[in-house]
């Protein structure tokens, strides 16, 4: 999951190399925290939060293949 994250999100901002993502939780409950430039935010959260939706909804598809409750939180 974390690798997702990841991918999708420097591709989407100018200093790809700010991105990153921390792991925190157990096993089945997990929560994927973003870390972004503070100029690239608006562009990971995109019009309204779409973007933002978007990649938790890919994220929540691939944690459903392996049973398990997957979170992303943009910090």
């Amino acid at each position: 999951m974390k690798t997702i994250v990841e991918v999708i999100a420097k591709s989407l901002v100018d200093h790809p190399e700010d991105v990153n993502v921390e792991v925190k939780g157990e096993d089945l409950e997990v929560v994927l925290e973003l870390h972004v430039a503070e100029d690239d935010m608006g562009k990971v959260i995109g019009r309204q939060g779409r973007i933002a939706r978007a990649i938790r909804t890919v994220v929540k598809a691939a944690a459903t293949r392996e049973n398990k409750k997957v979170s992303v939180e943009i910090v």
